[in-house]
């Protein structure tokens, strides 16, 4: 390994992040980073979607050995799949930081990562470092091909991948979390419930399901908590499986979203599991999202690996 890689920084910038801000404020941010960050820094421009993940496991082949994503959940979500799919050393032998500057920062909000440059900087100078669990998410993709993914926060299926896929489309309207919020309620005047078997914890569920979601962290679509039982380093994901539930009951239910208690409402089932399996049970397939990211279709099969990624936290 070549000194110079193993201490520098392998900055990867998402320009287009926070609706474009990030390339236009990126050269006033990276002085400060050249100020900050002794071992220097190597940086590199996204260009199109998934190239965070080829840029991450590059750098980690060529020796670098600290990766700092600078972006939202979506960056996040590329940067890390590049670590955990390299072949290069063990993911764990790489040190990841986020710099959140996205819309929704769901994943740092959880880790208590500080969006103030200051407060970050701070961060990265002590260099604390913790181990996180980590999703594998195995599902088909477009052509019936079997395709693995991990996520690092909440895979979500049913109404979550409707309104991810609906975002995706309207990216230009999302400005900030209540703006995220106007479009979840818009897409619940759309969405139909979708019939699939689910199996978790040794417990099976045949519905029509509102939403299905597996969490390593608790936060997902910029602050909703739909599964605040999720500890990102318990070797279990938490699993919160919504039944039939109305138009009208979502809307009455709403606050259930952000303060925790979405498990309290009889129709929600929240437990832990090792594994949860989602399969369609008519020709309308079930499609899955992780951290914010469309994947595929079912059937989806969402493993934990304990422990396998090294962030840098407060």
């Amino acid at each position: 390994m070549k000194p110079k890689e193993q201490q520098a920084w392998y900055v990867i910038v998402n320009p287009a992040a926070c609706n474009g801000a990030v390339g236009k404020q990126w050269p006033s941010l990276e002085a400060k980073l050249l100020v900050a960050m002794p071992g220097g820094i190597e940086v590199a421009f996204t260009q199109y979607a998934g190239h965070a993940t080829h840029l991450a496991a590059e750098a980690v082949a060529a020796g670098y050995r600290r990766i700092v994503a600078v972006g939202g959940d979506g960056t996040n979500h590329e940067v890390t799949n590049g670590i955990l799919m390299q072949t290069s050393v063990p993911a764990t032998d790489v040190y990841y930081a986020l710099l959140p500057v996205g819309t929704g920062n769901d994943w740092a909000r959880h880790h208590g990562i500080s969006k103030k440059l200051e407060d970050w900087l701070a961060m990265i100078s002590k260099g604390q470092t913790t181990l996180q669990d980590v999703a594998r998410v195995s599902y088909l993709d477009e052509q019936g091909n079997t395709q693995v993914r991990y996520g690092v926060n909440v895979v979500g299926l049913a109404y979550d991948a409707f309104v991810t896929q609906f975002a995706q489309r309207n990216k230009r309207w999302i400005w900030n979390r209540f703006f995220y919020l106007v479009l979840v309620l818009r897409c619940l005047m759309l969405y139909k419930l979708v019939k699939a078997r689910v199996t978790a914890n040794g417990t099976t569920w045949e519905n029509r399901f509102y939403t299905i979601n597996a969490g390593i962290c608790k936060y997902s679509g910029g602050g909703l908590s739909l599964v605040p039982h999720a500890v990102a380093d318990d070797g279990l994901l938490a699993v919160t499986v919504a039944g039939p539930l109305s138009k009208l009951g979502v809307l009455l239910n709403t606050y259930r979203f952000y303060n925790g208690t979405i498990g309290a409402h009889p129709k929600i089932y929240t437990v832990q599991s090792r594994e949860v399996v989602v399969e369609a049970m008519l020709e309308t397939p079930v499609y899955v999202e992780a951290d914010g990211e469309l994947l595929g279709q079912t059937p989806v099969e969402i493993t934990v690996i304990e422990k396998a990624l090294r962030i840098i936290v407060p």
